[in-house]
């Protein structure tokens, strides 16, 4: 087995204090005898391209977008934790530890996470000292609010801006070193295959999307940051260009994919609208924390609030079903999303749904404007304000803390959600599962290391809010740039790697063989008709609730489609040239095997937790139903087109203890 042995979490362990002293490193003459290629422009791949370059090491990297700007880390909107107690509300090191393994429903590696942790309260000193704008209290400290699945307030943000910003800090280190030549930026490239020499990750082969050149580029070490994989469902919160196939690039050459079935369905997002929709737009939970989530208590009402008879204004506070704090009083409206999602979906079942299709509930700010109006207009000692001018003042501090959101939501919907409750459903948002890492955040391919939310590492079966930026920024500027040394330490006597060796030749043919393969098939159907059949798929089989009998189902149709795929698709265009049928064709191909491993990891994964939801797994009440004796493990597959095989690292739990998932 390759995996190495887990190193126990931080200051909790002497064995962990041994190890962390004695980490190789890698000496700054040597640095710039060795080159690292970075796929991924977003937070993790940025602030690891500008930090390697900091430290001297010889950069490439790459990014398919026109500009590292336009990566997805800036449609992350509410913030991002650290464990600085500013608050001094009992937050600490070890609490953002435990809520993360809690949050994650004891599936992720404690050493991972409590690094993570302490890590964390590093990351806002960075960002400050690059400029970012975070939100600040009337004294000009920086601001928290709170965030799903947590009782403290450890979220710092930039408004509704928080991904865009951070983004920008990292964004702005990365132009710095590029300008110096330390690093060396390619635009409107994409991984199409990584190359392997002597059992290690040696280099990439890449398509220039403007030209349809395929390119060899060579390195010391590859650091995949290329972000998720949610988009194999076709609607999601990601963009549209996201996609997993970098990474499916590296389990083809032999990496494992590490819980591929775990995935977030995020609970705050606007409704879908109609059957050709192709992207889903997310309201940042951030909104839970002054939003009340609700349905009708009456199905007639549902009803006419369907039909367009009534409105939500119209029923009675009596009437309402606040289920969130009825069933979860401890935490209410901010229960982790797995659990906000499902409570939802339950709800919409029962006929409660708000939205034409059903699928909706509302999320109600009206109380929210009516206490800060109050609190408001005490503070300017207007102690006989009418419910206008409270109504007046707590619409400016909503619109002081969420504006942008609101604007977004306006503009989106058509209706004014000041006055109207939104109307939000769960969509499919991040993935949890990955390439598996080990503590260095290498995968079983030396050589080859994967960060942010392209690794496993972190988040178990569910991630809290505002710990995907956290996560990104802490292996890019803190964690990688440390533990690769033990990698490159080993490479200093050895040279330049040659982008013209055999290996490489050969890379880059059987790449131009599989695209010259996809332009030949001249079919019937575009790449994009299979990933919306893929999709319906994906979301009915393997969404927020899954089955046996449904799995299996799910596996065959897209064993079936995938067939019909490479029989049947169609790409215009020619290769030589700017076209993104191709890369959108190049994409569906690895989501239809990714797709297939997903319906696998959630078959074999017989219990239910976090963001997996097996129905035949659960309590009475409906919550999920863990089984550790069995399944404390974390899945790392192997591809085989026939029947990948499983590896299992079994999950050790020395610092916590493992029990039933509570937030009521």
């Amino acid at each position: 087995m390759p995996f190495q042995s887990q190193v126990p979490p931080g200051e909790l362990s002497e064995k962990w204090k041994q190890y962390r002293s004695s980490m190789p490193l890698v000496a700054p003459n040597n640095k710039r005898r060795l080159e690292v290629i970075i796929v991924g422009t977003g937070l993790a791949g940025g602030a690891a391209a500008a930090t390697f370059g900091e430290l001297g090491y010889k950069v490439k990297v790459f990014t398919f977008h026109d500009s590292p700007r336009r990566a997805h880390s800036i449609a992350a909107q509410g913030g991002i934790n650290a464990a600085k107690n500013y608050q001094n509300d009992g937050d600490s090191v070890y609490r953002l530890f435990y809520d993360t393994i809690k949050g994650g429903d004891y599936r992720s590696r404690e050493a991972n996470v409590h690094r993570l942790a302490e890590v964390s309260v590093n990351i806002i000193d960075q960002a400050v000292a690059q400029g970012v704008p975070f939100a600040r209290d009337y004294g000009g400290l920086l601001a928290n609010r709170s965030f799903g699945g947590v009782q403290v307030s450890r979220t710092f943000y930039a408004r509704g801006q928080t991904g865009q910003q951070l983004l920008l800090g990292a964004y702005q280190s990365l132009s710095r070193q590029i300008s110096l030549g330390n690093v060396e930026l390619f635009n409107r490239h994409e991984m199409i295959d990584l190359v392997m020499e002597d059992g290690k990750a040696r280099g990439i082969i890449a398509r220039n999307l403007l030209t349809g050149e395929t390119e060899r580029h060579a390195a010391h070490a590859v650091v995949l940051g290329t972000g998720g994989y949610g988009n194999v469902f076709y609607l999601s919160t990601n963009a549209m260009n996201s996609n997993g196939s970098a990474a499916w690039r590296a389990v083809k050459q032999g990496a494992y994919m590490a819980n591929p079935c775990f995935t977030q369905i995020h609970p705050t997002c606007i409704p879908v609208s109609g059957e050709y929709q192709s992207k889903l737009t997310l309201m940042s939970e951030s909104l839970r924390n002054d939003g009340r989530v609700w349905v009708p208590k009456s199905q007639d009402d549902a009803a006419a609030i369907r039909e367009g008879r009534k409105t939500g204004l119209d029923i009675a506070e009596g009437d309402r079903d606040y289920y969130l704090e009825r069933r979860y009083p401890a935490f209410g409206n901010l229960v982790p999303r797995d659990v906000a999602s499902r409570a939802a979906k339950t709800a919409c079942d029962e006929g409660l749904g708000v939205s034409p299709t059903g699928l909706a509930v509302y999320l109600d700010f009206d109380a929210a404007i009516t206490r800060y109006g109050k609190s408001k207009a005490h503070s300017q000692n207007e102690h006989n304000a009418d419910k206008n001018r409270i109504r007046e003042l707590g619409v400016a501090v909503i619109e002081e803390k969420y504006g942008n959101l609101f604007e977004m939501y306006e503009k989106i919907t058509g209706e004014d959600p000041y006055v109207m409750p939104m109307k939000i459903y769960p969509a499919v948002h991040y993935t949890m599962g990955g390439l598996w890492v080990d503590y260095n955040l290498q995968t079983n391919i030396p050589g080859l290391f994967a960060i942010g939310e392209a690794n496993f590492s972190d988040h178990g079966a569910n991630r809290l809010g505002a710990s995907a930026l956290m996560q990104g920024l802490a292996d890019g500027y803190f964690v990688l740039p440390y533990t690769i040394g033990t990698f490159l330490s080993q490479e200093i006597r050895n040279p330049q790697v040659d982008p013209d060796g055999p290996a490489f030749m050969e890379a880059e043919a059987k790449a131009q063989e599989r695209v010259n393969r996809l332009m030949g098939i001249n079919g019937s159907k575009s790449p994009e008709t299979f990933h919306r059949e893929l999709g319906k798929i994906m979301w009915e089989y393997c969404g927020m609730a899954r089955n046996a009998e449904g799995l299996q189902k799910g596996r065959r149709m897209i064993r079936e489609l995938r067939e019909e795929f490479w029989r049947d698709v169609y790409v215009p265009g020619q290769i030589k040239e700017y076209n993104p049928e191709l890369e959108k064709a190049l994409r569906v191909a690895d989501f239809l095997e990714l797709g297939e491993l997903m319906m696998l990891d959630a078959l074999d994964r017989a219990e239910s937790c976090g963001g997996h939801f097996r129905e035949e797994y659960q309590t009475e009440d409906g919550e999920a139903l863990r089984r550790d004796d069995e399944f404390a493990y974390v899945s790392a597959w192997e591809w085989d087109d026939t029947d990948p095989i499983l590896h299992k690292e079994e999950l050790i739990f020395e610092n916590v203890e493992l029990k039933t998932r509570s937030y009521k």
